[in-house]
């Protein structure tokens, strides 16, 4: 789960997963590129997207910064209004470490589309798969008015020459998104690119940066 310029759909709650990477090359991809209809789908501990799903996305970049500080920025949930627009509220529901079993409540604001209204959706994410500093995988359902989306998000993070290569995939299921795939798709794609690039600022910047 996880838009849109200023009122980023941010459903990319799900895998969210947010590794073990698929082998995707050396060469990563702009945030926004997609890999190839043949490539493996990224997995956590062996288990990865909905293989059914109809709305799916699927990007990746190089962040340039130690894969402590972007590891930490993804998984201190708590935080992540500090860095991501899209996200308007959050609240962990566990304590303790970020594991597998981990899940947290947050909302983020959906603009209209040809199938449902203006809405904020209400995201309950919960770590199915977790691997440390290498991969996350969280599934749960979106609600708003209109609009139930049931998602499954994985992250992949692997260190390449001067960086990490942070991959990305997420699929949604539901009548509402199905019914419009087009629609469903390109709002997926803008919340998974931009939720990359506040990732990319946010690590890079000099608070971030430094190794700790």
């Amino acid at each position: 789960m996880p838009g849109i310029p200023n009122t980023r759909i941010r459903t990319a709650l799900f895998a969210v997963p947010l590794v073990a990477v698929a082998a995707l090359g050396t060469a990563a991809a702009p945030a926004g590129a997609t890999t190839s209809p043949t490539a493996r789908p990224l997995t956590c501990r062996g288990e990865g997207v909905d293989p059914h799903a109809l709305v799916r996305y699927r990007t990746e970049t190089v962040i340039h910064a130690p894969l402590r500080s972007i590891w930490k920025l993804q998984t201190a949930v708590e935080r992540w209004p500090y860095w991501q627009d899209a996200v308007t509220t959050m609240k962990r529901l566990d304590h303790g470490p970020f594991r597998a079993g981990s899940a947290f409540r947050w909302t983020t604001p959906v603009p209209p589309n040809p199938t449902t209204p203006a809405t904020s959706l209400e995201i309950t994410s919960t770590v199915e798969q977790l691997r440390h500093h290498s991969c996350i995988r969280w599934t749960g359902p979106a609600l708003g008015e209109g609009l139930r989306i049931d998602g499954v998000h994985v992250w992949n993070f692997t260190r390449v020459k001067g960086g990490v290569r942070v991959s990305t995939e997420e699929t949604h299921t539901g009548a509402e998104v199905e019914a419009d795939v087009p629609t469903a798709t390109k709002l997926l794609r803008q919340g998974l690119e931009a939720w990359l690039r506040d990732l990319k600022t946010a690590a890079e910047s000099p608070t971030h940066s430094q190794p700790h």
